[in-house]
């Protein structure tokens, strides 16, 4: 196992050295008791080296160009797909600016030291498609870089994804000045990269930057790992309407109905959540066959720059189990765990534990009810929502609110263990009884 990473990125090898060598675990479970198997110890990078490179400066695409080169790209990945035994399609140094590629069975990408994939900042460079947006399959752009049924599909370092996202983001924050109600989908922003319907997926050691929408969108994946990764968008300064805005709905990594997951020693800095479980909202979002839960997913050895939440639940999601996020340094995130409850929508958030956290935040817990384009339906049979078997242990931050929970008709809270937490706090709010059956030992509150 390769147990210690080696990235390009100075804040990469802070994140790494801030956690040192990963201990082989022993006899590891999941938060509700179940072995967690061994491919989650596996950290060792995907060797595509027996497999034909196609560098596409070989086939006519120009690495320092202005044009958008979408077709000429599209070309070499079509060449690979056909190669006996799949092919590896390889970014060399230059910027390379394209609009939606799609890779096929076979394919993989890789870019070197000094290569950059640029998004086109023009919206007409990405084709719509039936895809997966906020809870809904839908007819949207589709990303960058997207896989759909490509097992085995692997992303490589060390060079960069770019988005290329100021003018949407600029965009974005003027339409908003015009109307607040408008939505994320009307501003009409590609992603960077969309992988859905496949197994056995690996990103590696590779920068993603500067999103105009999400940054990493999986939907219905399964065996996934994110490996050394720099994940970034810009959270103030992107436009002269106000300083303080960021990239918007910049999301690290969403996990749309997908089960497996392991990030590990990664560093996400974006303007809004870092690690997101979806799964479909809606009064009837548990009867749609496109929506799913979410499970047995990892997060750990990461270091987070400023974030809106370390780890969110929610708000399009339906039912998540057996998440783990352990052993992260946050440098500036304004949540840690966030439980984002639709009153509009069934949800069920079971056994997460989040541990051995240090830094600081605004609030580390928050529960609290989620409305923000939300459309109440009427249903007698509607579900209770509930979190339950949540865990917190070995906490050692200064925040301004360590415990954001708000009791709801619309939901139930049962079943929270607070252990070994040491944090320097301002609010002071920690309320027990807030919680059926909530369990506190060694919680240290300053």
């Amino acid at each position: 196992m390769n147990t210690r990473l080696f990235i390009v990125s100075a804040l990469m090898l802070m994140c790494v050295g801030a956690f040192g060598k990963k201990k082989m675990a022993v006899a590891e479970t999941w938060p509700d008791g179940t072995a967690i198997s061994a491919w989650f110890q596996d950290t060792s990078r995907v060797d595509l080296s027996a497999l034909r490179h196609f560098v596409v400066t070989d086939y006519g695409v120009d690495g320092y160009s202005e044009q958008v080169q979408t077709e000429r790209l599209q070309a070499v990945i079509d060449r690979a797909a056909k190669e006996p035994g799949g092919g590896v399609v390889v970014i060399p140094r230059g910027t390379f600016l394209s609009g939606a590629l799609f890779f096929k069975p076979g394919t993989h990408l890789k870019i070197e030291e000094g290569g950059e994939l640029k998004g086109s900042d023009r919206i007409k460079h990405f084709p719509v498609v039936k895809t997966r947006m906020e809870g809904q399959t839908l007819q949207y752009f589709a990303a960058l870089v997207n896989a759909d049924g490509v097992d085995g599909f692997t992303i490589t370092g060390p060079g960069t994804i770019n988005g290329n996202g100021h003018n949407y983001w600029e965009e974005f924050w003027i339409r908003r000045q015009y109307n607040r109600n408008c939505t994320n989908l009307e501003a009409l922003r590609p992603r960077n990269v969309y992988i859905s319907n496949s197994k056995n997926v690996t990103v590696q050691d590779v920068k993603i930057i500067n999103s105009p929408f999400w940054t990493n969108h999986l939907y219905r994946c399964e065996n996934v790992r994110y490996l050394g990764c720099f994940i970034y968008a810009p959270t103030e300064n992107i436009t002269p309407i106000d300083p303080k805005r960021g990239a918007p709905s910049s999301d690290a990594i969403d996990l749309d109905v997908c089960k497996n997951v392991l990030i590990h020693g990664c560093y996400m800095h974006v303007n809004d959540d870092a690690v997101v479980l979806k799964g479909g909202k809606g009064t009837w979002a548990d009867k749609d066959a496109d929506n799913g839960p979410c499970e047995n997913i990892i997060i750990e050895d990461c270091t987070y720059g400023k974030v809106h939440g370390c780890l969110t639940l929610g708000s399009e999601s339906l039912h998540d189990r057996n998440i783990i996020l352990r052993r992260i340094n946050v440098k500036s995130a304004t949540r840690v765990l966030w439980l984002k409850m639709r009153p509009d929508t069934p949800q069920h958030y079971e056994y997460v534990t989040v541990s051995d956290i240090t830094g600081q935040c605004g609030s580390f817990l928050v529960v609290r009810p989620w409305t923000q384009f939300f459309k109440p339906e009427e249903r007698e049979d509607m579900p209770l929502s509930q979190c339950n078997n949540i865990t917190i242990r070995n906490i050692d931050m200064t925040t301004r609110n360590f415990f954001d929970v708000g009791s709801s008709d619309k939901y139930r809270l049962v079943d929270f263990t607070f252990e070994n937490v040491n944090v320097r706090d301002t609010q002071k709010a920690f309320d027990a009884s807030l919680i059926e059956n909530c369990v506190v030992k060694g919680v240290n509150i300053e």
